[in-house]
């Protein structure tokens, strides 16, 4: 079904940001138009600007709609397997399957960081980092737990944005994304406390 016809049954919406993902992911965000969007999509130039407002909220909304589908992925996992490595490859596999809304989603230049929605989306899928840290028990006595899940964040998300930016695809010997990130995320599940 084209973006015109979804639009005929009152889905322009979604099919604007169907468009814009893929725009995104050929041109990136920074380089994304709400005039090649709405050329894209076959409709007038005011149709992305009249759901958006401006090409800042509909980078939002793509964000938002990222930070859902991050959190699907990560709660999945963990309600699946409880396993906090799994659910820092279940980060990175979304990196790779969504690359589109990956690159747009910590662009916080190109955002409005104060949107309810935005960072409603954000607070979800922190929490089933947060959880995923605590219920793995790799906090270590009298360390904040906040600062191991933020441990545990930076390092799957390093991994993603050097997998993404192909910066580790040289080293990793063949080995798929997911194959490597669980590897390297082994690395915080293994911690051992301190003598």
């Amino acid at each position: 079904m084209s973006a015109t016809q979804r639009y005929h049954h009152g889905d322009l919406r979604r099919a604007l940001l169907d468009a814009a993902v893929t725009l995104i992911a050929e041109v990136g965000p920074a380089a994304t138009s709400l005039r090649e969007l709405a050329r894209r999509t076959q409709v007038s130039h005011a149709a992305p600007a009249h759901h958006f407002g401006d090409k800042t909220g509909l980078l939002t909304a793509v964000a938002v709609q990222g930070f859902d589908l991050l959190t699907a992925e990560l709660r999945a996992t963990a309600e699946h397997t409880g396993s906090f490595v799994e659910v820092g490859v279940a980060y990175v596999r979304f990196a790779v399957s969504h690359p589109a809304h990956f690159a747009t989603m910590f662009r916080t230049d190109l955002l409005r960081a104060d949107d309810p929605d935005l960072c409603a989306a954000e607070a979800r899928a922190r929490e089933v980092l947060h959880t995923s840290v605590a219920r793995a028990g790799v906090t270590r006595p009298g360390e904040d737990p906040r600062v191991t899940a933020l441990a545990a964040w930076s390092l799957v998300h390093g991994f993603a944005s050097l997998w993404s930016s192909g910066s580790v695809r040289d080293q990793s010997t063949g080995q798929h994304p997911e194959e490597l990130a669980r590897a390297v995320a082994r690395v915080l599940s293994h911690r051992q406390p301190e003598s």
